[in-house]
């Protein structure tokens, strides 16, 4: 069975509470309390979104985000009451989409799933719909990087990487207004759908997707930071 979204968390009432308001909301949503029961679930199901939670009774989030992340693509956003920047950035590191504090409203995070389900189901649809015998069209280049848009992949020095599906919606809106300065205030609305998003998770993104493209990360000649602004994507460096 497919479902919207899984929620992963062992505060029962939390998980039972939030399931049923997504479910009376119009988003399809189940939920586990354990890194056991959420590998089971993929046995037989499919999910579009996890809202996964850092603590696990005895098991750890980002443990289950890794094995996650080995096998699939699925955006997962973390929800936890631990607040540090350096949970948060480790969150992000190993594979998280977005972090979510606790207590959240019901209401604003259901508004960032719906806004993120339509947004990688768009994304989905496009890729699947794509069909052009002339490859070339799907592949642009950025130095000694090529991106394939039909596979969503960075090909550098002959190995290819793979773009997470934020990643991926970030490079092709900056490819997109290339040698423009995007503000991170652009960056919230029209990839993230909301103005609910910490520099945080932005800059992890924009980190991630230097480590994969330029040359010398620390030093990029194409994702440069606009310091007060945001962030620009100039084509040639």
């Amino acid at each position: 069975m497919h479902y919207s979204v899984l929620i992963v968390d062992d505060e029962l009432e939390l998980s039972e509470y939030t399931s049923k308001y997504f479910n009376m909301s119009g988003v399809s949503a189940t939920y586990v309390t354990d890194k056991d029961s959420a590998l089971d679930f993929f046995n037989e199901n499919t999910c579009s979104l996890i809202l996964l939670d850092i603590n696990l009774g005895e098991d750890s989030g980002f443990e289950l985000c890794q094995m996650i992340r080995a096998k699939m693509n699925v955006p997962i956003f973390f929800i936890s009451a631990r607040s540090a920047e350096d949970d948060m950035l480790l969150a992000l590191s190993i594979g998280g989409d977005d972090y979510i504090c606790k207590p959240y409203s019901l209401g604003v995070l259901l508004a960032k799933v719906k806004a993120a389900l339509k947004r990688y189901e768009e994304a989905s649809q496009t890729a699947s719909e794509k069909n052009d015998p002339e490859e070339e069209k799907n592949l642009v280049k950025l130095g000694n990087a090529t991106i394939d848009l039909l596979r969503a992949v960075v090909i550098r020095n002959g190995e290819k990487t793979p773009l997470k599906a934020m990643e991926f919606r970030l490079l092709v809106y900056m490819l997109n207004n290339r040698n423009r300065i995007i503000k991170k205030e652009e960056f919230f609305e029209k990839i993230w759908g909301t103005e609910f998003v910490g520099d945080v998770t932005l800059n992890v993104h924009i980190r991630h997707l230097r480590e994969k493209i330029e040359d010398d990360a620390s030093n990029p000649a194409f994702i440069k930071t606009v310091w007060g602004s945001g962030f620009i994507l100039e084509d040639q460096p």
